[in-house]
């Protein structure tokens, strides 16, 4: 599994023209799931962003975890894409939507345990992600 994590000011997910999902100061993560990821890789992945320590505090850097910050995850298979060869991407290493949807899900429902506010895409639609990167600040996670 993997997700680019950004640390933003602002974020949101249109979809038909309506905002399905958004969050002010927080992260914003794009989740691409691979074949062979599962429910425990969903989970630790949930883990990584939410204790991601990204933001400035007193003594360091922090997490979203600890600031109370909300999490605006979109699933985007293209994150599985191989470009290593020739000018197309190969897509065989992404999970077919009925695998990735419920691992998506699944990050979704472990962040809320954990007691993160969480907004979302939805899966499969086209949508158009907005957001307002702060520093930049974006990082590639994998599980």
């Amino acid at each position: 599994m993997r997700a680019v994590v950004s640390r933003v000011s602002s974020a949101s997910v249109v979809v038909e023209g309506a905002v399905v999902g958004e969050v002010g100061r927080g992260l914003l993560a794009l989740v691409g799931v691979a074949r062979d990821d599962d429910a425990a890789a969903a989970r630790e992945m949930a883990r990584k962003i939410h204790e991601l320590r990204v933001f400035p505090g007193d003594d360091g850097e922090v997490s979203a975890a600890d600031l109370g910050l909300p999490v605006l995850v979109v699933s985007q298979f293209t994150l599985q894409g191989d470009t290593r060869r020739g000018r197309r991407p190969s897509w065989s290493a992404a999970a077919p939507g009925p695998v990735a949807e419920p691992l998506v899900e699944t990050v979704v429902a472990a962040l809320r345990e954990r007691g993160a506010r969480v907004a979302t895409g939805v899966f499969g639609a086209s949508m158009q992600v907005s957001s307002v990167n702060d520093g930049p600040f974006t990082l590639l996670l994998e599980t």
